[in-house]
């Protein structure tokens, strides 16, 4: 097709190629160009083992499709394009290609059929924007219907495709003789050979992998690179070379396990000018989309007929030769066809005649393909059958009904003796097979999904063989899968039965619109009627073997019927030639019978007495196929074509018969016939009668045709008592509910008038809830209720139903052929049974009998008695009363005569209540009522509180003391990235990284969390000992992934399963007030030691330092003018050798896991660690409380306790600590000294580490003993050197010059002209205050103070309150005095910002095309299967895909997972965009998925985007995402995901 093409090109197109002779002849061109393709291609395309297409496509653009566009052009195709297209007329339609995964949009209003959509940009052009649409992804292939006035009912057009009214004489099209280029010239060949791998759809990943290593001898990574650019493109060469070196490759080709891999060998001047025919392809794609001309040229090139007749064209060539193509070939002329054939509906008339007539043989080649439906031809019937006018015309003219379902039949050759389908235990070939059948029944769908508005004699012929042709296939399924009542001896293998039922549920909506069709023209159904009434006389001419006449008596009435016992004789639920004959006769009532009623209802009432003898419990040996057959008979998928259909034969064949006969024979059905003549009743037959009554009492008025209702009465009944059971979300109802052959259900139209709307919160989905004025129109028997939904409704009818609704309602009228129908009611038998019934109640041993059965008959005939049930549940409740009484009163008395026995003891434990009262008094903390001070000077005392804490494992109480066995709390460390401004810093090596001080980008921290529940430490050390042993028992190949790692020291917490991996020791609070002239000058002896201690002959840096901060210090501190060098302290550790070891466990566990490396208790950076979490984990929360606008003291996260800061300020006992004190001191100097380069900047540094790290070592530089004086003054000072210090950086780190401060806002803010001074301090004080917010948490669990009232609410004044709580002056300026001339440089505001995660779209499709847009990095320009995005950088990621794998740790990773090591230290949240699916990661080994925050109009989520509502971002449910990643309890999220779904923990989540 393509040189084809190219040769009319050549001929029609006018000469611009110059000779020396003169211009040169078109054949001529035609032919010198064929040449030099020939010489070309081969030396261009496929020169070696490993390909380089960049290259090969520079190549073939300059030097074989460049030459080609200049001829075509006349010109620079530069400039030739460009006016072509300019001067283009192009067609209306649309005709964009999706690709996989775009979003398309199907408007539920207007379109024809599902099938019709509309790209993005069409549809948001468009005035279905404003309708009712579904949104779906694309599977690629498809193209938009923007512009086809056949595929909407109104607006087919968009704003860009609106129809030009100018009409435009179509161009005159040069008549071609396309003489096709059938060979290449031969060219000289060089002898090596490509050993080519081709794509199935059989192999895994994994097999493939496996068996390229073993045959090519390739590593893994060249194994995972060629199955991946298999699976994208269809084949790859995995060898090159001669041909006896690649075909060693492929006789190496062998599995014990599955078939052989496809590979062959092909010579590399055929791969090269293959590759270079699909290079060819897709410039020919580019090149019509120029002109319409062109591209009217290639449709009439390709159609056009060869000198071989039938088939000979190029269309039919590549149709017929699709299954031997490749996965890359078929795509790409797929899409050609799609942008040429289809888009013009004279020649896509053409081609659909060409594809009607090649069906057959399509369908054939598409059953022994190995590709899916959506790789091969076949798919293109849905751009074809879809089009009412081509699908009429197709069966009119090419008897296109008959043809489908005629080669349906033909791929279903297994059948009984008697011709019905018979699915015997299918084989995987068999069964993989068997789907691609199903297949044909979409076809058949798509032909009659648009009806008819008009017939014509040759439309109604043509169906009517059609219809035929379907009666023949329904024959073959009528009586299929006959079972027998199994007695004895339990069934020994389960019978295959779900063949049939796929069948059957496939089918369904086939034959709904085969009813709609033959109820639109009154000719078409009366034949229908009469050849359904043939083919079913045909059917009981087969079934009625062995069964012998008899007669029945009852009441003065006898009958004629047969023989017959469902328990004993073989019988089938497949009727659908009974159920069609139903329905057809229902459309228009006709009233032709040419079988006797008991003949058309005989095999329906079987049907329904093998289901009632199944729920009664006589069929349990048939094992659970039968049962698992009932329940699809009576579900929805399944009942309107099969149970509804069984009811309406029946009621058609009671309302032409004696009511009296139709008893009698369902009584003989039933084998309750005997009942009124044999004493000796089975308990079965109180089960079975309760199933007929049930069926006796619900004659179903409510279908359209039976009573005098409408489809939309129906569907309204059908919603009243769904929401009778429970409140039900918009999904269940839809699943609940049956669906037409557009998906709907008609539940929109009727909703709002029997239900409310309740929207959802942040967790659950919005739920319909029935209206109580609907509830009169409730049936407690209705007969689409399950036996588990009846007991239900049961249940509630006391509580939420009331009791007016449970008589039944009033029924509609009966239509006039049904009118005969309520003679049952007056029938003999009918009496006689009730009358029965009722004598059963009332005999003093009727064990016949149950309530249940009186209740339908009560029922049946009469209302229910209210007042006499009033009256018996107001005596039950009385009763219970006086009960409940009577219970408080012996509760009352057992209390005073306990208390009576023991007044010694309570009056002992009063008294010691009133003592620890006023001893509590006594020693309470002095507090001011007008200042609480939380350091410093003037401190508020707080006297230590006795703390008793439980044991959660051994329910044992201790009272916290150093000296007391260790209580310990669970807790969870992690690296964290929540608050990184930079997340491209490259982690240093972590043994040699020191951590001694925090940038201020806080790139990576570690935050630590705890639950709060308390344990001992021995109690502790027990279970998690219990923990490894237990993992340690189980045998290595039942390990799998667990939601936590026993190996890193993770265990979960006790009580409520939190994740954790260490535990943290609850201490006292430590600190009691001192004189802070003691703090300077055991401060100033301690530098003095060190200095002293050194070599003067090898004086460094480090000493000069220790004199320097001596000499600053000294100048700094007030009233410090006498230093005692005599003074010295001599440290004592109070700690219990239990309290210590838990002490070193924490430090030791957030070394190893903020360093990732392994744990050495002795190295100096654990107690810089264990401060540098304390202060990452405040800095966290206070972010937390400042984005939720929460007050600073109210309620903290629920795993941030107080005992956690206080035990990580006792981590002091390590060394290095002096060292760290005196470095950090020099820097808060801020005194510039040349000498000491090695010191970071001060902008370097972030000062809340700096500030804990300086308070929580000082202990150790003072040596004191801890239960001994304070070190209130020491922080304090401390407190101010780091506020200078970060008012300095806030200086240092603003704009230089004047702050301009516009007017107008100052006066919008005050209220009168403001000088720049207001701004600089007004943005000085937004910067300081997160500082100084985490410095008063830090203080406040540190010294115990309890926190003024007025920053525990959020008001005003609040920076005024914090520095009065810090001991901080409100004129932050008094604490540069001594260099008061920084103030004159004015500032911007240095405030850090939260980090959030990114900004999501409110409209979900947008980031469906989005990730439409996106392709795979490593596979060039592939789009990506699984697009995913990190919701925390945007980055759109290549997920569960192995061309993205990256090695991490030696391990090969998927992308999200390698991403989540970069991004968020192990820990990441993802969208993935194709599922609508967020998705948590920690590590390699948990995740989880997560609801995603965008919900339907109904309030639910959409995973999988199955329903395909319009999606809406719910920002409240992003904002609890959000909470979760920025509290840190996404670890712990994905743990209880794990505990809670155990299939979690078998998902390789590395792998993604």
């Amino acid at each position: 097709m393509l040189f084809a093409f190219l040769h009319v090109l050549f001929v029609s197109v006018p000469c611009q190629l110059q000779t020396p002779a003169g211009p040169l002849c078109p054949q001529l061109a035609a032919s010198v160009f064929y040449q030099h393709l020939a010489y070309y291609v081969p030396k261009i395309y496929c020169r070696g083992p490993n390909p380089a297409p960049q290259r090969e496509d520079m190549l073939a653009q300059h030097i074989l499709l460049g030459p080609m566009e200049w001829y075509l052009c006349g010109e620079d195709p530069a400039f030739g394009f460009p006016k072509l297209e300019q001067a283009n007329k192009p067609s209306h339609l649309c005709g964009r290609v999706f690709k996989v995964g775009e979003p398309t949009y199907s408007c539920r209003d207007c379109a024809v059929d599902p099938t019709c959509v509309l790209c993005m940009e069409c549809f948001l052009g468009s005035i279905h924007r404003e309708h009712r649409y579904r949104m779906t992804t694309s599977g690629g292939g498809g193209f938009c219907d923007c512009g086809d006035t056949e595929a909407w009912k109104e607006g087919p057009y968009c704003q860009k495709h609106e129809l030009n009214t100018s009409e435009t004489a179509e161009e005159e099209v040069i008549e071609i003789q396309a003489s096709c280029f059938k060979t290449l010239l031969t060219v000289e060949k060089s002898d090596t050979y490509y050993c080519m791998l081709f794509n199935d759809e059989v192999h895994t990943y994994e097999q493939v992998i496996y068996t390229l290593q073993k045959a090519v001898n390739c590593t893994q990574k060249e194994a995972i690179g060629f199955a991946t650019t298999v699976d994208r493109d269809g084949r790859r060469s995995v060898r090159y070379g001669d041909f006896q070196y690649c075909d060693q490759a492929k006789s190496r080709n062998t599995s014990r396990q599955t078939k052989p891999l496809k590979v062959q060998v092909m010579h590399s001047s055929i791969v090269a000018h293959q590759s270079f025919g699909l290079k060819l392809l897709t410039w020919l794609g580019s090149v019509i989309g120029y002109s319409d001309g062109l591209r009217r040229i290639l449709c009439q090139v390709g159609l056009q007929e060869g000198p071989d007749g039938e088939n000979s064209s190029l269309v039919d060539k590549l149709m017929l030769y699709d299954s031997k193509l490749w996965k890359g070939a078929r795509n790409v002329y797929h899409q050609l066809f799609m942008s040429s054939l289809l888009m013009d509906l004279k020649y896509k008339k053409l081609f659909a005649i060409r594809f009607a007539r090649n069906y057959e043989r399509l369908q054939s080649d598409f059953m022994k393909d190995d590709h899916d439906r959506e790789l091969s031809i076949a798919d293109l019937s849905i751009q074809i059958f879809t089009v009412p006018s081509l699908a009429r015309m197709l069966i009119t003219e090419e008897n296109l009904m008959t043809t489908i379902i005629k080669t349906f039949m033909d791929h279903l050759r297994h059948r009984d003796i008697q011709g019905r389908f018979q699915f015997e235990r299918y084989t995987a070939l068999q069964a993989f097979k068997f789907r691609r059948v199903q297949s044909l029944i979409l076809d058949l769908k798509y032909v009659l999904i648009s009806k008819p508005t008009e017939w014509s004699d040759d439309l109604r012929r043509k169906f009517l063989e059609g219809f035929d042709a379907f009666l023949e296939l329904l024959k073959c399924m009528q009586g299929m899968d006959p079972i027998t009542r199994q007695v004895g001896q339990h069934i020994e293998m389960e019978p295959e039965w779900e063949a049939a039922f796929t069948l059957q549920m496939k089918l369904t909506l086939v034959i709904s619109m085969m009813q709609d069709w033959c109820a639109l023209d009154e000719k078409v159904l009366i034949e229908a009627y009469k050849k359904c009434l043939t083919v079913l006389m045909q059917c009981h001419s087969g079934f009625t073997d062995g069964e012998q006449p008899i007669v029945l008596s009852m009441c003065g009435h006898s009958v004629e019927t047969i023989r017959y016992c469902v328990s004993q004789e073989k019988v089938s639920i497949h009727l659908p030639v009974s159920r069609l004959l139903a329905a057809v006769r229902l459309n228009r009532l006709i009233n032709i019978l040419e079988l006797s009623p008991p003949m058309l209802i005989e095999h329906p009432l079987r049907c329904l007495v093998l289901c009632a003898q199944v729920h009664a419990g006589m069929w349990r040996r048939n094992g659970f196929s039968l049962v698992n057959q009932i329940y699809y008979y009576h579900n929805v998928k399944c009942r309107r074509e099969m149970f509804d259909k069984d009811i309406v034969m029946l009621q058609t064949g009671v309302s032409m018969m004696d009511p009296n006969h139709f008893l009698m024979i369902m009584l003989s059905r039933f084998e309750l016939y005997q009942i009124f003549s044999t004493p000796d009743y089975e308990k079965k037959i109180k089960k079975m009668f309760k199933e007929k009554v049930t069926f006796i009492s619900t004659g179903e008025r409510f279908s359209p045709g039976i009573g005098q209702v409408n489809a939309t009465d129906e569907i309204k009944r059908e919603i009243i008592h769904q929401l009778s059971i429970r409140p039900m979300a918009h999904s269940e109802l839809v699943k609940a509910l049956p669906e037409d052959e557009n998906r709907e259900t008609g539940m929109e139209s009727v909703i709002e008038e029997v239900a409310c709307f309740k929207k959802p919160g942040l967790t659950g989905r919005g739920l319909y809830e029935l209206k109580p004025e609907c509830a009169k129109n409730f049936n407690l028997y209705f007969y689409h209720f399950s036996r588990a939904e009846q007991s239900k409704v049961t249940k509630m009818t006391n509580t939420q139903i009331p009791l007016s609704a449970l008589p039944p309602p009033a029924l509609p009228p009966f239509c006039p052929l049904f009118a005969s129908l309520v003679n049952i009611l007056q029938s003999d038998v009918m009496l006689c049974i009730m009358g029965t019934i009722l004598q059963w109640a009332v005999e003093h041993n009727g064990y016949a009998w149950s309530e249940s059965m009186l209740q339908r008959v009560r029922v049946f005939y009469l209302k229910y008695s209210r007042d006499k049930d009033k009256a018996e549940r107001k005596r039950k409740a009385e009763i219970a009363r006086l009960r409940r009484e009577k219970i408080m009163a012996q509760m009352s008395e057992m209390q005073r005569h306990f208390i009576n026995e023991n007044k010694e003891l309570f009056q002992q434990t009063l008294e010691e209540l009133d003592t620890s009262t006023s001893g509590a008094h006594e020693n309470s903390p002095v507090i001011s009522d007008a200042k609480l001070t939380a350091l410093g000077p003037e401190q508020t005392r707080v006297a230590e509180p006795r703390q008793v804490v439980m044991c959660i494992l051994c329910q044992e109480e201790q009272e916290v003391k150093v000296d007391s066995r260790a209580m310990v709390l669970a807790a969870f460390i992690q690296r964290s990235t929540v608050l990184s401004k930079n997340r491209n810093k490259i982690t240093p090596d972590p043994e040699k990284y020191d951590p001694i001080f925090m940038h201020p980008d806080l790139s990576c921290g570690t935050h630590t969390g705890s639950c709060g529940h308390i344990m001992h430490a021995h109690c502790w050390q027990r279970y998690f000992d219990a923990v490894q042993a237990k993992e340690q028992r189980r045998q290595q190949r039942l390990r799998v992934h667990t939601s936590y790692d026993v190996e890193n020291g993770e265990f979960l917490c006790p009580l409520c399963e939190c994740l954790s991996n260490t535990v943290i020791p609850l201490l006292p609070p430590p600190r009691v007030l001192f004189n802070r002239s003691v703090w300077f000058i055991n401060l100033l002896n301690k530098l003095k030691a060190l200095h002293l201690l050194r070599n003067e002959d090898c004086a460094s840096k480090f000493e000069e330092i220790c004199l320097f901060v001596c000499e600053n210090v000294t100048v700094f501190m007030e009233k410090t003018k006498h230093f005692d060098s005599s003074c010295i302290f001599c440290f004592r550790n109070p700690y219990s050798e239990s309290i210590k070891e838990m002490l070193t466990t924490f430090g030791t566990a957030t070394y190893k896991v903020g360093l990732k490396v392994h744990p050495n208790e002795e190295d100096p950076r654990v107690p810089i660690m264990c401060w540098g979490s304390c202060a990452y984990t405040i800095q966290t929360i206070e972010r937390i409380l400042a984005d939720e606008d929460k007050p600073l003291f109210g309620h903290l996260p629920c795993r941030q306790v107080r005992n956690k800061w206080q035990s990580l300020s006792e981590l002091v006992e390590k060394r290095g600590t002096c060292a760290l004190l005196v470095k950090n001191i020099y820097i808060l100097t801020l005194v510039p000294n040349e000498k000491n380069g090695n010191l970071p900047c001060i902008l370097d540094i972030d000062m809340f580490h700096l500030l804990v790290s300086l308070v929580l070592s000082f202990p150790a530089i003072h040596c004191q003993d801890f239960s001994g004086v304070s070190l209130g003054t020491g922080d304090l000072h401390l407190f101010h050197l780091v506020t200078m210090a970060h008012i300095v950086q806030i200086l240092l780190t603003s704009s230089t010059g004047n702050a301009i401060v516009s007017t107008s806002v100052a006066q919008r803010t005050c209220g009168c002209s403001i000088p720049g001074g207001w701004h600089l301090w007004r943005n000085l004080k937004a910067g300081i205050m997160p500082f100084l917010r985490c410095s008063a948490l830090f203080f406040h669990y540190l010294n115990g103070v309890p926190a003024p009232s007025e920053i525990q609410v959020n008001g005003a004044n609040q920076f005024e309150h914090l520095c009065s709580y810090l001991s901080l002056p409100n004129n932050l300026t008094c604490l540069f005095q001594e260099n008061s001339e920084i103030l004159n440089t004015l500032i911007e505001s240095y405030a850090r910002e939260s980090n959030k995660l990114i900004d999501l779209p409110d409209d979900y499709s947008c980031l469906i095309n989005q990730a439409s847009n996106f392709s795979c990095p490593k596979s060039g320009g592939d789009k990506s299967r699984a697009p995913t995005l990190c919701l925390v950088c945007g980055t759109m990621l290549c997920s569960q895909s192995y061309c993205c794998q990256t090695e991490l740790e030696g391990e090969d990773v998927g992308a999200c997972t390698a991403h989540t090591y970069t991004c968020g230290s192990g820990v990441g949240i993802f969208l993935r965009v194709r599922e609508c699916q967020v998705l948590f990661l920690a590590g390699k080994t948990k995740g989880c998925f997560y609801p995603p925050p965008y919900l339907d109009d109904y309030g639910e989520t959409d995973q999988g985007l199955r329903r395909g509502n319009p999606l809406h971002l719910c920002k409240e449910r992003f904002k609890k995402i959000q909470k979760l990643w920025q509290q840190h309890s996404i670890t712990e999220e994905i743990g209880h995901a794990q505990e809670a779904n155990q299939t979690l923990v078998g998902i390789d989540w590395q792998h993604l």
